[in-house]
């Protein structure tokens, strides 16, 4: 799964996912990609640009971590930074940062890669690597998974508020599976008529 901490939608289906592993023989590998790379340039509302320029923060982070540690971090990191996020409101800054880093066990410094372009070689090859399957009209969350004939099969979502546990969990993974790795299949949608559901 690739993610971006500011995405409540991905944070949601992280959750999902977690569950799925319960259910069925998945291990969930996490990555990072950026909101801020996939929005860079583009016209955006102002109060998004905003936080565009925010967002470079976690994600940099994210990915210092990842160099540091290795990849299996991010599990944790960002179930930090997800928490603190989309659970206790916590504004995004340096406090953020280096709180997230410290829920995990990870040296609070790195929290200085947040104000850093050292990282942006790193985490644009980690975003390219995500999006290039799908598009660059889809954000967050990606996911990558088994499909047909052991080819990888790449999708953008699902988005689903709340996250399903337990077997339903596991249903709706067998049902996204199904679709994705369905030859021309595209896109399944509808309005959504509810704000993520963080229980």
């Amino acid at each position: 799964m690739w993610f971006d901490p500011l995405c409540p939608w991905a944070w949601m289906t992280s959750r999902w996912l977690l569950e799925v592993e319960k259910v069925r023989p998945v291990t969930v590998e996490f990555h990072v990609m950026s909101l801020s790379v996939l929005n860079s340039g583009r016209e955006l509302p102002e109060q998004y640009v905003a936080l565009m320029e925010k967002g470079w923060g976690p994600v940099r982070v994210c990915v210092a971590a990842a160099q540091q540690y290795g990849e299996q971090v991010l599990r944790d990191l960002y179930t930090a930074y997800g928490t603190r996020i989309h659970l206790n409101k916590q504004e995004l800054g340096p406090e953020l940062d280096a709180a997230a880093l410290a829920d995990v066990g990870l040296d609070p410094a790195l929290a200085a890669a947040a104000t850093s372009t050292e990282y942006d070689e790193a985490l644009t090859a980690s975003h390219n690597a995500g999006m290039k399957p799908v598009g660059t009209d889809v954000g967050t969350p990606v996911i990558h998974a088994p499909g047909p004939e052991g080819r990888t099969i790449a999708f953008f979502g699902p988005v689903v508020t709340p996250a399903p546990k337990g077997e339903d969990a596991g249903r709706l993974y067998d049902g996204v599976l199904l679709v994705a790795g369905t030859p021309g299949f595209y896109e399944l949608k509808r309005t959504r008529d509810l704000g993520p559901i963080f229980d």
